[in-house]
């Protein structure tokens, strides 16, 4: 079976056999104010009365049911009728919710070394995923190896009518046409809009991961309150392979038109080479590659483990153990990350602090000496800080939220796009 090929006139993927071409749509993270994705919102959070809903969103009633109406004859909504209040008559009575057993959105998390592949709900709820090795191999190669792997995981929900595919990868990305830059994968120029749209035959939008995950903070129920959306701003951090920043002012993500900005050459002060010629550059001092290979050039875990390599994950787990090596060198990476989140926050200083990433979740009691290193660093008063409420699924949520923006932001124009697709 030969691999589709890239038509250098376009974005268009070439197969022997005339497609409809699948747009690349930007993906939208903001709070968006229109009435129907305002009722949507009401709903998330599961079944809700009209009356609630106008409480909520600040529409009359009469608005509240002609958007109803319209989410319900579009599928996005269904009713409840068996939980309508004892002696309520009407329709207009009856609580709706999201209909989260019809439809399922594509998430899809392009890491430097693992790509996350997970369908969710129209509520954001992941109901189950894969992971694969991201492929070394060229972009084009890369690319049509994710989507034939998201393709053939979309065919287990034969049941669910998918809506929508949503990209979330690190590097520059064109939001308007999916393409992307990444230099640790050494991708450049990558269609990787018009490549997933074509295999996967869905709308697809693409999006910078850090932003995506900003994004899941303002747009996703974590199970915590969510305390960043609305008035003010939020600053995300995220470290895990890569490092970087996203900034959220006023119930939207800040999208700069020349891509986001970049931390990965913060200077720590380590004497951790990078290659750049420097020393001490934020990402190969923190990313967990770098950790891993200091770990074990220092004795601290072996490079081999069995039949494999061994990864982060095994100097947690030594770390867990008692290891006081492991637990030195943990501690050691958590104290630059807290000082170096301090002198982002006081740059910026916004309203809240928002840390993701496996640098932060994956070996919890290192989390005090963040708290520490920041406290001492930063010259500002103290701010509201927290761990992001995704823990080690943070990648798949941005993922996710990727893939449900276009509709949480317009629903009723996301959902006459699918329609002209079908």
């Amino acid at each position: 079976m030969s691999l589709p090929t890239l038509d250098r006139s376009g974005s268009r993927v070439v197969t022997g056999r005339v497609r409809v071409q699948r747009p690349v749509v930007a993906p939208e993270f903001r709070i968006a104010d229109n009435p129907a994705a305002a009722v949507l919102r009401a709903a998330t959070g599961g079944p809700v009365s009209r009356d609630n809903a106008a409480r909520t969103t600040g529409l009359s009633i009469a608005t509240v049911n002609r958007q109803v109406s319209a989410l319900l004859a579009a599928g996005l909504l269904r009713e409840r009728p068996d939980l309508t209040a004892s002696g309520a008559v009407g329709r207009p009575r009856v609580p709706f919710e999201i209909d989260h057993e019809a439809y399922l959105t594509l998430g899809i998390h392009i890491g430097a070394a693992v790509t996350k592949i997970v369908a969710a709900d129209l509520r954001g709820r992941i109901l189950g995923g894969l992971a694969i090795a991201t492929p070394q191999t060229g972009q084009d190669f890369a690319t049509t190896t994710v989507a034939r792997s998201a393709k053939a995981f979309l065919q287990r929900w034969h049941r669910r009518k998918p809506l929508w595919a949503g990209v979330a990868i690190g590097g520059r990305v064109d939001p308007a046409t999916g393409i992307v830059d990444h230099p640790k994968l050494a991708w450049q120029g990558a269609q990787v809009g018009s490549v997933l749209g074509e295999v996967l035959e869905l709308p697809v939008s693409v999006a910078p991961h850090v932003e995506a995950m900003a994004a899941s903070e303002l747009l996703l129920p974590t199970g915590e309150p969510r305390g960043t959306g609305g008035p003010g701003s939020s600053l995300y951090f995220y470290v895990r392979e890569t490092a970087g920043i996203a900034v959220t002012l006023d119930g939207r993500v800040h999208t700069p038109s020349s891509g986001p900005g970049s931390i990965a050459h913060f200077p720590t002060g380590s004497d951790v080479e990078c290659t750049c010629g420097r020393r001490g550059c934020l990402e190969v001092t923190v990313g967990d590659r770098s950790l891993h290979a200091r770990a074990v050039g220092r004795g601290i875990i072996p490079a081999h483990k069995g039949t494999g390599g061994t990864t982060i994950a095994d100097l947690y787990r030594a770390a867990e153990a008692g290891a006081a090596d492991a637990q030195e060198l943990l501690a050691e990476r958590a104290t630059i990350l807290g000082h170096t989140v301090a002198m982002v926050r006081d740059m910026l200083n916004p309203d809240r602090v928002i840390l993701g990433g496996q640098a932060f979740t994956g070996y919890r009691p290192a989390v005090a000496h963040v708290a520490r290193a920041f406290t001492q660093s930063s010259q500002l008063p103290p701010t509201d800080i927290r761990i992001s409420g995704f823990g080690g699924k943070v990648q798949e949520f941005a993922a996710v939220v990727t893939s449900l923006s276009a509709i949480y932001a317009d629903p009723l124009s996301a959902i006459r796009r699918t329609a002209l697709n079908d």
